[in-house]
């Protein structure tokens, strides 16, 4: 990748954000658009979490991140702070690699 591919991306991706602002202004919008984008960035962290657990490289796996997701999502629904969350994912993970 070259100094000049990521400087033409840099642009492009400011670009995005400046004609977003200029093609809504001062604008609302619909009460459904805003729902929805209100749901985007956790749609894009849960599908990263799901794409850094089952795979590797080009190849789906099942192994020990598996566990230690489902430990620590289990752990975020029943109300655990944060870093017990974490610490709890991780010690699973850790214990049956382990193993």
């Amino acid at each position: 990748m070259t100094w000049t591919l990521v400087l033409v991306l840099a642009a492009g991706a400011f670009m995005f954000k400046v004609l977003g602002v200029v093609i809504l202004g001062g604008r609302t919008l619909p009460p459904v658009l805003d729902r929805c984008l209100a749901l985007i960035p956790a749609a894009l962290i849960a599908s990263i979490v799901v794409k850094d657990t089952f795979s590797t490289g080009q190849h789906l796996v099942v192994d020990a991140r598996a566990a230690g997701v489902g430990v620590a999502v289990l752990a975020a629904w029943r109300k655990a702070p944060l870093p017990v969350v974490i610490v709890l994912g991780a010690a699973v993970t850790a214990a049956i690699r382990a193993l």
